[in-house]
């Protein structure tokens, strides 16, 4: 679009606007000097009468195609359908008012009657095409019969009401009798759009001004067939006004703004539940239909052929809606099994069908066995590239397994990531259908992006005398997909009794390590960290041990991933500071230089309580904040959020320490010091482990330490062993180091002892270790 279109777009919408709103007051004026005229009964009434409601009914017609150009497409069918009717209203009327002065009294004819019935169809048809109308064939059908049922079932209330009378009048032409079924089907018309506008959906309001239109129609159509049937109707009366008044409502509706959001499309939700007198709506006139029926019979006892017709065609329009209904009752519940066994996004069984199946298999004679697979890495596919793509990626990688397993047997998505196999019978074999997964989700050429295409581990387990249910198999497949992931992942394993008493003392594991903390059972050891060029302990890493009372002293590599795992590394966490805390407050009367590190995992880190939990230990153990550090592994610093980096500011405000541990063997970047308020770096075991016989790991050591030099970091070598590996770390320049040369992790008494033969440190020590470090 040019930009002096898109200038000029504005100024034709006003344009239009203005336009509809000029069209509004006239023809609001016309009904408004009707309604005087023939109120006072001028000359003329009948004419006027006749006028205005041509002018107001081609009016609103030109209006709803006005209507129709400015909504969007979905809209636009509705208001033609509308325009049609009010153009059939004009050309009903007009032919009304020419033969009305040719001479005609009341010119109930076949044209007319005809018009004016093609003008009820198109509105109706029109509110089947409305903004909230049912979207299926099927609920536009049940929408319209509920309209016809109740138009029929007023039939026989009407007869009793007016149509009986009718003899009283001079109504021998059929035509005539026909015309008293306009206020029927006005009341069949006002009905679909009940049904229309539904229950919990916002209401669209040009609804509300046709529904208004509507039931202004159905009482003037009302008093025009009572006064027919009594023989006292006259034209140019005041009941005249309401028919140009409720073709004004429906252009009054045309200057309604279009909705925001107007896609038939677009509604994903399930629709909502109908209130119960929606349901009942079509059934509520049959008991008045009943009596009316009863009292409609003439002296011998027959009921008139208009009411007896009624009734028959009000018993098949109900047993056509009974079919409608049925067959719609069917396709929910086709539609609620669907929700209910199959996993929506990828086409697959899910967990409940497929336990369903197997269940009922493990009640067969063919061998039954389980695959579980888990997809590695997908975490991070949806970390990196967000659900979409991790959605997309499921979709796709369900088909490629869909297609590995084929007919040996059924394949199932059970959790977000986890699938499941099973197996009945000797087509495949376990294993070999196994290796048919993996060799699936392999990436093909052109495919081989990092990250997008994660593996996956499988664990196999085939039922056996030692299951005693499904959950057992279930339980041992599970045990054997850990295994393949334990394995290094893109593995299969198949569950031996070794897995299975592995994972039961596991379990048991896990159990005793919740009650570890409140029963005392864990104690620490510092390991001491000392002076390269002194041998003066600088400091203690303080490590956590497990005295199990069944199976003796744990290293943390026995438990603390586990404690991760399981979510008790917190209060380990927790607890290992303020014992750590209460520990280096003993020593610091006699060694007020020596610093207590701990190391803390990143989950900690993120968590909003560390402060609080650090200067709590401090303060209730009298230990200065600058006498403790907190060691943190370089990827989980590398991974902090803004939160985590404004946490460890404040702890640097403190006086607290920040450690790097394991420099080196995590994403390494320069960009991440800048940023962390880091106070010294660890420089990882497997660096200076290879100092004699590697280069590259000397040549490591060497830039690590110039780095932390250039950035005012201290520096400690971690796993120093042997005398040759001190010499190269004291060469090389590192002011630190940790390790069996200079001490294994012992008891609190015994550091004590071994840090009072330390040198003692001066204040000046403690300034210059302040200037160091920090």
């Amino acid at each position: 679009m040019s930009r002096k279109a898109i200038e000029q777009a504005p100024a034709g919408s006003a344009g239009q606007s203005r336009s509809a709103r000029v069209g509004m007051l006239t023809a609001g004026a016309v009904v408004a000097v009707e309604t005087i005229w023939l109120a006072l009964a001028l000359p003329g009434a009948a004419l006027v009468s006749d006028l205005g409601a041509l002018i107001v009914a081609g009016w609103a017609a030109l209006a709803c195609v006005g209507a129709a150009r400015r909504h969007p497409r979905p809209l636009r069918r509705f208001w033609l359908l509308l325009a049609a009717t009010m153009l059939l209203s004009l050309a009903g009327r007009a032919l009304w008012t020419a033969q009305r002065l040719a001479g005609q009294e009341l010119p109930h004819t076949l044209p007319v009657g005809l018009i004016f019935t093609a003008s009820l169809l198109t509105g109706t048809v029109a509110v089947l095409c409305a903004l909230t109308a049912p979207r299926t064939s099927l609920g536009r059908a049940l929408a319209l019969l509920d309209g016809v049922i109740v138009g029929l079932a007023l039939i026989p209330i009407g007869w009793l009401l007016l149509f009986r009378n009718v003899a009283l009048a001079d109504l021998h032409e059929p035509l005539r009798h026909a015309g008293l079924l306009y206020p029927l089907l006005d009341l069949m018309q006002l009905t679909v759009l009940v049904v229309v506008i539904g229950p919990g959906r916002p209401i669209w309001r040009p609804l509300t001004l046709l529904g208004a239109s509507l039931t202004i129609r159905a009482v003037a159509d009302a008093m025009y067939v009572s006064w027919m049937a009594a023989g006292t109707y006259q034209t140019g009366t005041l009941v005249d006004v309401l028919w140009p008044l409720s073709y004004l409502l429906i252009g009054a509706a045309t200057l309604l703004p279009a909705p925001q959001r107007c896609h038939q499309g677009e509604e994903a939700g399930e629709a909502p539940l109908p209130p119960w007198w929606r349901v009942t709506l079509p059934y509520l006139p049959v008991g008045g239909v009943i009596a009316a029926a009863l009292l409609a019979r003439d002296i011998s006892g027959h009921s008139p052929l208009p009411v007896f017709l009624a009734l028959l065609a009000l018993l098949a329009a109900l047993a056509v809606r009974q079919i409608l209904a049925a067959n719609e009752n069917l396709r929910l519940v086709g539609r609620l099994r669907q929700l209910a066994y199959v996993d929506q996004l990828t086409g697959l069984p899910n967990r409940l069908a497929f336990i369903r199946r197997l269940r009922s298999a493990l009640g067969g004679a063919q061998p039954v066995a389980v695959l579980l697979l888990d997809l590695d890495g997908f975490k991070q596919v949806n970390d990196r590239f967000g659900h979409t793509t991790g959605d997309n990626l499921l979709t796709g990688l369900s088909s490629r397994m869909r297609g590995a397993v084929a007919d040996d047997g059924m394949i199932a998505r059970v959790g977000g990531d986890e699938f499941a196999v099973l197996l009945t019978g000797p087509a495949a074999t376990p294993e070999g259908l196994a290796e048919r997964l993996l060799a699936s989700l392999r990436p093909s050429a052109g495919e081989e992006v990092v990250g997008v295409h994660p593996s996956a581990s499988i664990g196999i387990a085939e039922y056996g005398p030692q299951h005693e249910s499904y959950t057992d198999l279930l339980r041992d497949a599970d045990i054997a997909m850990y295994a393949a992931k334990a394995a290094g992942k893109s593995a299969y394993r198949r569950c031996t009794p070794a897995l299975r008493e592995s994972a039961v003392s596991r379990a048991e594991l896990i159990a005793d390590l919740r009650r570890a903390v409140d029963e005392q059972q864990l104690h620490l050891e510092f390991q001491p960290i000392v002076d390269l060029a002194t041998g003066t302990v600088r400091s203690a890493e303080a490590l956590v041990r497990w005295r199990h009372p069944r199976l003796g002293t744990l290293t943390p590599g026995r438990f603390l991933p586990l404690a991760e795992e399981t979510g008790l590394i917190l209060p380990i966490d927790r607890w290992v500071i303020h014992e750590a805390c209460r520990a280096a407050a003993t020593w610091q009367d006699r060694v007020p230089a020596a610093t207590v590190a701990v190391n803390i995992v990143a989950s900690h880190l993120r968590r909003p309580d560390l402060i609080a939990t650090v200067t709590e230990a401090t303060a209730g153990a009298g230990l200065a904040p600058r006498a403790l550090t907190l060691e943190l592994t370089e990827s989980a610093l590398i991974e902090g959020s803004a939160a985590v980096l404004d946490r460890l500011s404040q702890l640097r405000e403190l006086g607290i320490r920040i450690a790097i541990d394991d420099f080196g063997t995590g994403y390494s970047s320069l960009s991440y010091l800048h940023r962390i308020p880091a106070t010294e770096l660890k420089i990882d075991r497997s660096f200076v482990a290879r100092l004699s016989e590697d280069t590259r790991a000397y040549a490591t050591v060497e830039m690590v330490t110039r780095l932390a030099g250039a950035y005012g970091l201290g520096v400690v070598a971690e796993g120093v062993e042997t005398e040759r590996q001190h010499d190269a770390v004291a060469a090389i320049g590192c002011v630190q180091g940790q390790g069996y040369r200079y001490g294994r992790p012992t008891a609190l008494d015994e550091l004590r002892t071994v840090l009072a033969r330390s040198a003692p440190a001066t204040v000046a020590d403690v300034a210059e270790s302040d200037l160091t470090l920090t």
